[in-house]
């Protein structure tokens, strides 16, 4: 009997999101399954999962988006709207569009009454002002706690209007693990879009699941690397389409380029509709990339051909990789980041012959587990911190570790005059063989630069009390 996943993270066996600690010792918790729940006392600062089934849609042609809150829950349509629209500057488009977003603006007589009515007001709107192919709806925590039925409402409309209506349940008090923002926005897919009758398979279609944080170029550098196995890519949500959307459940395999964006959903495509899937690593690194690239070749019956293409790789590219050690090896690092990324940055690093410091990472389960028992093979007495975003531990742990480079999202750890920079970047790939060498000169010319930060530091005002560096990180970390 196929499995039926709730969307939330958290039940999964194995997930945790309130742990921090030596990294040897917590792979080895794990492994005795010693890792109790826990919670922290002191919170600040969680990512929502709302954030992440827009972002997870918002680009898709043809749509448009209602957020069924209060006003304030639709400040996180910033991100993902800035995100579309330099997409579309670096995809040569001209006349650059933004989302359309509609928001219910739900208040205090909402809160008292139901939101119902504004719901199905929103719907005619843009049905009437836009005539799209899909509207999503998103849900929040106003709009859960209050009741609104927006399955029967969508339900009761949907006879009314031409669109797709697609209620996404994303109220952001459901799961404290961000990423089950996507696993609602994929489950809302599977269940209103997907064709239900089964589709003649498409030879050589392969999906390619990606976020919004991969930029154009790595796009084009992933299908470039899929088309040398003779692939076709589908390369779905961002920047997608409703025939697109279509088309997922005749490919002859999914792949995705982020772990915990499309896994859920893979799994899915794979019980319900007998679409394997290859899910790896993000392709960052030469270790990385080989084990993404074969992973997926394997399935689709290519992988002598990417046997040989990586060998041709690793012969044009690991002697350029010397030059890059010799400026980097035995610099210290820490790196924070989402799931995927931040496992695929600390095994970068090991391509440098750098030293991995501290981790920052969203959850802990069994894949990062798997992550963690490679890293723990190189790297010995480094700090992992399993956070939804709590920059107050990461600024301790910094200013504890004074790592030689942080990699990551910069602010705090440019007050303290440490060298800052980032495995994104918008206009150049950091995917790939040549992905790597660009980000090793990147990350070198940082180390070698870090004026900038070092006379910032003296004049930074830090966000803290002295004290708080002195404490234990963890502190506020208790068993329930």
């Amino acid at each position: 009997m196929p499995r039926t996943y709730s969307g939330i993270r958290e039940s999964r066996p194995n997930t945790f999101n309130d742990l921090g600690g030596q990294a040897a010792q917590l792979a080895d918790d794990f492994e005795q399954n010693c890792i109790k729940n826990a919670d922290r006392t002191f919170s600040q600062g969680l990512q929502c999962q709302q954030i992440n089934s827009i972002s997870a849609v918002i680009s898709l042609e043809e749509s448009v988006f209602i957020i069924h809150s209060p006003q304030g829950c639709s400040g996180c349509v910033s991100m993902g709207a800035d995100g579309y629209r330099v997409g579309q500057a670096h995809r040569g488009v001209h006349f650059i569009k933004s989302p359309r977003v509609i928001i219910t603006n739900l208040d205090q007589n909402d809160i008292i009454m139901g939101g119902e009515a504004k719901l199905r007001e929103a719907i005619a709107l843009a049905e009437e002002r836009y005539s799209p192919k899909m509207i999503f709806i998103f849900t929040s925590c106003a709009s859960g706690i209050i009741g609104d039925d927006v399955d029967a409402i969508t339900a009761t409309v949907q006879p009314e209007v031409k669109s797709r209506l697609v209620p996404i349940h994303c109220d952001g008090f459901k799961s404290k693990i961000c990423a089950s923002g996507f696993d609602a926005a994929f489950i809302a897919i599977q269940k209103y879009l997907l064709p239900q009758e089964p589709q003649p398979r498409e030879k050589g279609l392969v999906n390619l699941f990606a976020p919004t944080s991969i930029s154009y170029k790595d796009q084009l550098e992933i299908e470039r690397m899929l088309g040398l196995l003779g692939a076709k890519v589908n390369y779905i949500p961002f920047y997608s389409s409703f025939e697109k959307i279509q088309k997922i459940t005749s490919a002859e395999a999914s792949t995705s380029i982020c772990k915990v964006f499309a896994d859920e959903f893979m799994k899915e495509l794979d019980e319900t509709y007998g679409i394997p899937f290859a899910h790896t690593v993000m392709p960052i690194g030469v270790r990385n990339t080989d084990k993404w690239f074969l992973g997926i070749a394997e399935l689709i019956g290519k992988g002598d051909l990417a046997r040989e293409y990586i060998q041709k790789e690793h012969d044009r590219v690991l002697p350029q990789l010397e030059g890059i050690k010799k400026r980097l090896a035995g610099k210290r690092v820490f790196i924070c980041g989402g799931t995927g990324r931040s496992f695929a940055a600390a095994a970068l690093i090991d391509d440098f012959g750098m030293e991995l410091v501290g981790l920052e990472t969203p959850t802990y389960d069994i894949d990062a587990q798997i992550d963690i028992e490679y890293l723990n093979g190189i790297h010995k007495n480094y700090v992992v911190d399993v956070a939804n975003m709590q920059p107050f531990e990461q600024v301790n742990l910094v200013n504890k570790l004074k790592p030689d480079l942080f990699i990551g999202v910069p602010s705090w750890s440019g007050r303290f005059g440490i060298p800052t920079t980032h495995v994104l970047d918008p206009k150049r790939a950091t995917m790939g063989y040549d992905g790597i060498l660009y980000l090793g000169n990147k990350i070198a010319d940082q180390v070698e630069n870090p004026g900038f930060n070092r006379k910032l530091a003296p004049y930074a005002r830090l966000p803290y009390k002295k004290s708080w560096y002195e404490d234990d990180a963890f502190k506020f970390i208790k068993e329930v």
